[in-house]
């Protein structure tokens, strides 16, 4: 690979500051990234060299600069490439410094970052190897362009495999979700199962992995295969300076959701600045640990009129534009919860939901719903992954598995007292008569037959219980009072 490759590739919108014609054949022979301030030993003969400029500052003076180029120089290094985001370009100083000492320099701009310059090289140098590219020098050109023109997956699969009659080809992400596929592809069922090459990404999560794959690649020369993951992992990592203002802005929702009777001029704006429609109505989902696994579930959802982000707390959480009525349901997150799950076995991932909101007046409400839904559910089985609906709050014991455990125990404990006592055996005896007589509703018979004890018996028990406790237990309140501090226990 030569200088002029690099400069002509369109996707990177390298800026050439100072390269003689003559140079733009020098063969690159590897990369190397370097913040040094004397880089001379971390750099070999032939590569491409790529700096933030983190040692520099307008404080330095030329001095530096030379000291620095004069480095690259000596080591031998093909050309320098300076990123224009520390500084917010490249300084004067270093390019004559490098039309002093003879090193091609070129401005990288802002938004790109080096894993993508490195990637392209690499991907240039691994189809050169067996003495011809890959893919078509026309087909690989056509695909900078696209890149550079922000073109979706689908466009660039269409355009990867047109020299080849566009077979059936798909990009999945790893719960199977069909991202984009070829023209006239046939639409997969959601099969994790269907994958063939790995798109690498180094930054990407088990969420956000994706797989190119082809119902019948026998045709397709497997480094064709490898090229063309290469190019949608450049497509994937150019997406993540967007993928992270929508996280940010849907962020700033969150802050406005829970700092308390929001403006609904501010709410209405902060909607809008997530794409969702400022009316109504919204579905609200709440998730933990990972955000990423909640990006992926809503991606199936709903795609598009969708935030994903977190609240203050760290929590993450989802406002979805509502079906409407005269819609096509989407697949429920409970059925597609599983799947997502399912790409990090080791870490269970736990969804809370609430009903409806109707309107942004709403929305307070059905998030404070969700994120006690999530509660209970990591609550109830925290090494299980879980989708947890506020509607299903329908007894006081789901009620209370919302409620913190260290609240739970504190308030079992107060009620319950010595009753708890694990070394007791008679402790143990007047629990289990309570447990029983409160789940026999308090009919004396009943649960002197289930304890197969005279009722005179039980009445003695629970009159025991009475005078540990301080309650009466004719009373409805305490009775409520005891079976709460039962369904506490923090076992």
């Amino acid at each position: 690979m030569h200088i002029a490759h690099l400069l002509r590739d369109e996707s990177l919108g390298l800026r050439p500051l100072w390269c003689e014609d003559t140079m733009l054949g020098r063969e690159i022979s590897g990369v190397t990234a370097t913040d040094l301030a004397d880089p001379a030993r971390s750099v070999r003969p032939g590569e491409l060299v790529l700096s933030g400029l983190l040692w520099w500052t307008p404080d330095d003076g030329p001095a530096k600069a030379e000291r620095f180029v004069s480095a690259l120089r000596t080591a031998g290094a093909a050309a320098l490439l300076a990123g224009e985001k520390t500084h917010g370009g490249v300084p004067d100083d270093l390019v004559h410094a490098c039309r002093r000492y003879a090193v091609p320099v070129a401005a990288v701009p802002a938004h790109i970052m080096f894993r993508t310059i490195t990637d392209s090289v690499q991907l240039r140098q691994r189809g050169g190897q067996g003495g011809r590219p890959a893919l078509p020098e026309s087909a690989r050109e056509r695909l900078n362009r696209l890149l550079a023109e922000g073109a979706d997956p689908a466009a660039l699969l269409d355009a990867a495999f047109a020299h080849l009659d566009r077979p059936a080809a798909y990009l999945l992400t790893a719960s199977g979700r069909t991202v984009a596929a070829t023209t006239d592809a046939v639409r997969l069922p959601m099969d994790g199962t269907a994958v063939t090459v790995p798109v690498d990404v180094a930054e990407a999560g088990p969420y956000e992995r994706l797989r190119l794959y082809l119902p019948e690649p026998a045709d397709t020369p497997p480094r064709e295969l490898q090229e063309i993951a290469a190019i949608l992992a450049t497509w994937q990592r150019s997406g993540a300076g967007h993928r992270a203002a929508a996280y940010e802005a849907a962020s700033a929702l969150g802050a406005l959701l829970t700092g308390g009777g929001a403006d609904p001029f501010a709410l209405r704006a902060a909607l809008l600045a997530c794409g969702l429609p400022p009316q109504g109505p919204y579905k609200v989902i709440t998730a933990a640990p990972d955000r990423r696994a909640l990006a992926e579930a809503v991606a199936q959802l709903r795609p598009g009129g969708a935030a994903v982000g977190a609240l203050p707390d760290g929590t993450a959480f989802a406002v979805l534009a509502a079906e409407q009525p005269a819609e096509s349901p989407t697949e429920p997150l409970a059925e597609i919860w599983p799947r997502i799950a399912a790409c990090d076995p080791s870490r269970p991932q736990h969804a809370g939901t609430a009903p409806r909101a109707d309107g942004p007046e709403d929305l307070n409400g059905a998030l404070s719903q969700a994120r006690y839904a999530l509660a209970s559910g990591r609550n109830a089985a925290p090494g299980t992954s879980s989708v947890t609906d506020a509607a299903g709050f329908t007894g006081l014991a789901a009620l209370l598995t919302g409620i913190p455990e260290e609240v739970r125990a504190a308030y079992s404990h107060t009620v319950l007292g010595s009753l708890l006592a694990a070394d007791n055996a008679s402790s143990a005896v007047l629990l289990q008569t309570l447990e029983t007589f409160l789940a026999r509703d308090g009919s004396w018979a009943r649960a002197a037959e289930e304890l197969h004890l005279h009722v005179n018996t039980v009445h003695y028990r629970i009159g025991r219980v009475e005078q540990i406790t301080g309650r009466d237990l004719s009373r409805l309140d305490d009775r409520l009072d005891l079976r709460a501090a039962l369904l506490c226990r923090v076992r």
